[in-house]
């Protein structure tokens, strides 16, 4: 699965593969949404549906839930039934209210790294069993991989296409004032001045 995901051509792609094969492989998923860890910050990519945005987003907000609980305390979290669970009040409170009432939430990780999680959410009670979180735990070790593979993509095409730039830039001094490649080089810092 990893190396199909990191066959997407970009991130956000990759992200929507990753949503979109966890509400269809794991047991009980309706819906699904990674919040990726960027800079201290929690932010929701690739959603399945506008109520995981609003669903994310809210525990982003609050602080509360089993994405930030999951990142935070690099567990599992799962529960049943929003409504009787008092680990989170506050985002209880308002999912059940949306009509959510089952949530599953992994750590994505790689060595000791945190990039996120992935939320899954169902509308029935007891939606996720222990298979589902087992296989659940599987497709989040893949998805992790797969979102490092496509991280490291896009920084490759970004460090070539500054490469080129560069080299650009270098072509045209040493036109321009008859230098060699070593001169040009030392030239690029102050030649914009």
């Amino acid at each position: 699965m990893a190396r199909s995901l990191t066959a997407e051509p970009d991130l956000h792609q990759t992200m929507k593969g990753i949503v979109t094969a966890a509400v269809a492989t794991i047991p009980g998923a309706e819906y699904a949404g990674v919040s990726l860890l960027e800079a201290g910050q929690l932010r929701t990519v690739a959603p399945s549906d506008d109520l995981v945005a609003r669903l994310d987003e809210l525990q982003h907000e609050l602080g509360e839930g089993p994405c930030v609980d999951a990142i935070a305390e690099h567990h599992t979290y799962r529960t049943g039934n929003l409504a009787d669970d008092s680990r989170w009040p506050k985002f209880a409170d308002t999912a059940a209210s949306l009509g959510v009432a089952s949530v599953l939430g992994f750590r994505l990780f790689a060595t000791s790294t945190t990039l996120g999680a992935l939320n899954l959410y169902s509308s029935q009670r007891d939606a996720f069993d222990a298979d589902a979180e087992h296989i659940g735990e599987l497709f989040a070790a893949h998805a992790a991989v797969a979102l490092i593979g496509s991280q490291e993509q896009a920084q490759l095409r970004t460090a070539l296409g500054t490469r080129d730039v560069i080299a650009t830039a270098k072509g045209i001094l040493m036109h321009r004032h008859r230098r060699t490649d070593a001169q040009a080089s030392t030239m690029l810092p102050t030649a914009g001045n």
